[in-house]
This record gives structure tokens, C-alpha cells and sequence, in this order.
């Protein structure tokens, strides 16, 4: 019986993007090729690893023991990869990199393009989640590297500096807050917002400061990206509060008035590295951390 390496990764890929479409795209590759990659791998093992439903894929009791052994191989085949290039002199392998939406759209394509023309043989898996699932990812192994706007990290987690993103006001520009320099939370408590991301940091953030303030948050719609929200806040359906990263990304054209949101919350908000504690890492791995932290984005 052979098993192919390649074909345990595509697996891995499935099982952790929950559908075969989407690690489809996460790896470059047709649906039907991963189909078929792990219609093989069920045949090579004699046993069923996937249900397969429209929503998305649920493991089996066989499909769950061998995607345990299955990222662990992975690992270490990479691992290895790494450690003969190493002896060559040569910084190369995969880093597994999870980060909120905030810092992809704001700040991570430049970073990663500068650290790619300087270690052409890294690759670089990235992987968008909210605040909360980047430290799990970290915690539990599957990130090497995070990138999150908790304000606490757990202490298993190593944490550096990488970005000042205070909060804006994202409004309309005939909206009544357009001439309102800098609005204050209960201002904009009084309007109807357009939330992103229901359940994710930013947002159980707002819900626990207007709980606080005792007034209510008024959403009129959510979405699940920044583009979004700023198309929603153009159309009129409501105002929104957006990381300083995002607002310079999305809400650029003359249709929206852009202003800093006056709560000390609000512009102390930050964004952190973050990597399990280790007494050594890849040298992949170190060197990524290094270049995210030493090109970290003050206020």
C-alpha cells in the first residue's frame, strides 16, 4: 500500500477549510482533483475519511485518527524540508499564517511581498479568522504564526507589536456625523450601524461598551467583510465603526467622510503577533516573526 504525501495535504486542507471548494482554492487546484486525490486515499486505507454533504464535509471515526496523523506527517515532512535546507544554508519551508481581516487588507501585502523577495523558498499559507480563532489556531498548533487585535493573548503564546489600528467613524457624506469631527461612541450609538462580522472581536467589543454605556447598539445589517460594509454604508443602510486599516482600503472614494472615533478604547486599539513559546523554531518560522515585528506600524 502507498500513500501519497501530497494527497494527505490535500486532505488536511479539506478537513480544515470544511469543504472541498475552499481548500480548492487555498491550494491552487481543481475540485475534482481533490475528489479524486482522496477517493484514492480512501481506497489505499480500506476505509471512509469523508461524508460529503452540501454544506461541506464531516469527518469519519477513520477520517478523524488520520487527520490527526495526517497534520502531524505534515509537519514533519516540512520540518525536515526545512532542516536540510538549513544545512544548506537555505531558509525555506511552509509557514502556516493566520490573521484577522484588519491586517490582511491593511497592512500584510507589502509585508509579505518584501519578506518573500528576501526568502524566495518560504511559502507562506495564509488563513483569514476572526481575533479569537488566530489564538486557538496558535494555541492548538495550526498557525505557526497569528495576527490578532486581542488585547490578551494566553500565556502559552509568545506576543510582539505589529500595528497602531485605531478606530473610525465611516459615514455617509451628507450623514448628520459628517461635520462631527471626532464623534464620540454615544454619537454614534444614536444611528444604525452596519456591523461586521457578528461574534467576532470587533463586534462583541461595540455590544459590550454600549451594554456598559446602557444604551442600545442599533444594527441594521451585517456583513462579513470590510468591502461590504463600506458598499452597505454608501448605500444608506447605516454608519459604521472600521479599524483605521480598512477605512484607508475601502471607504477611499469621495462618497464617505472618514473620522477618528474619540474613546480611549477606540484609539489605543493595536494588533499583535503572536507564536506558541518555543525554546527554538524553524528558521522559517523565526524569520517571519522577525520581519513582521521589526516592521511594525506605530500611530
Amino acid at each position: 500500500m502507498r500513500i501519497d504525501p501530497y494527497s494527505l495535504e490535500l486532505f488536511v486542507a479539506v478537513v480544515e477549510e470544511g469543504s472541498i471548494a475552499r481548500a480548492a482554492a487555498r491550494g491552487h487546484i481543481s475540485s475534482s482533483a481533490i475528489s479524486r486525490r482522496i477517493a484514492d486515499l480512501e481506497t489505499s486505507l480500506g476505509a471512509l475519511l469523508l461524508t460529503r454533504s452540501p454544506s461541506g464535509v464531516e469527518l469519519t471515526e477513520a477520517g478523524a485518527h488520520v487527520f490527526s496523523r495526517a497534520r502531524a506527517l505534515n509537519d514533519q515532512l516540512q520540518s525536515l524540508v526545512g532542516e536540510v535546507h538549513s544545512l544548506a544554508g537555505q531558509v525555506s519551508g511552509t509557514v502556516r499564517l493566520y490573521a484577522n481581516a484588519s491586517a490582511i487588507v491593511g497592512f500584510l501585502p507589502e509585508l509579505l511581498t518584501t519578506f518573500k523577495a528576501a526568502y524566495p523558498l518560504v511559502e507562506i499559507a495564509l488563513i483569514e479568522q476572526i481575533s479569537s480563532d488566530v489564538l486557538r489556531a496558535c494555541v492548538d498548533g495550526r498557525a505557526d504564526v497569528g495576527i490578532s487585535s486581542a488585547v490578551v493573548a494566553p500565556d502559552s503564546l509568545d506576543s510582539w507589536h505589529f500595528a497602531d489600528d485605531p478606530l473610525l467613524v465611516v459615514v455617509p457624506r451628507q450623514h448628520e456625523l459628517a461635520s462631527v469631527t471626532a464623534p464620540t461612541f454615544s454619537d454614534v450609538l444614536d444611528f444604525s450601524l452596519v456591523a461586521l462580522q457578528a461574534g467576532g472581536t470587533l463586534d462583541q467589543e461595540l455590544r459590550e461598551r454600549a451594554a456598559a454605556m446602557g444604551k442600545p447598539l442599533r444594527v441594521s445589517v451585517t456583513v462579513n467583510s470590510f468591502d461590504a460594509q463600506c458598499r452597505m454604508i454608501e448605500a444608506g443602510l447605516g454608519i459604521g465603526i472600521v479599524p483605521t486599516s480598512a477605512a484607508s482600503a475601502f471607504a477611499g472614494s469621495g462618497n464617505f467622510i472618514r473620522h477618528p472615533l474619540d474613546a480611549p478604547w477606540a484609539a489605543s486599539r493595536t494588533l499583535r503577533v503572536h507564536a506558541f513559546k518555543r525554546s527554538a523554531r524553524r528558521q522559517a518560522v523565526a524569520a517571519l516573526i522577525f520581519h513582521l515585528s521589526s516592521h511594525s506600524h506605530q500611530g
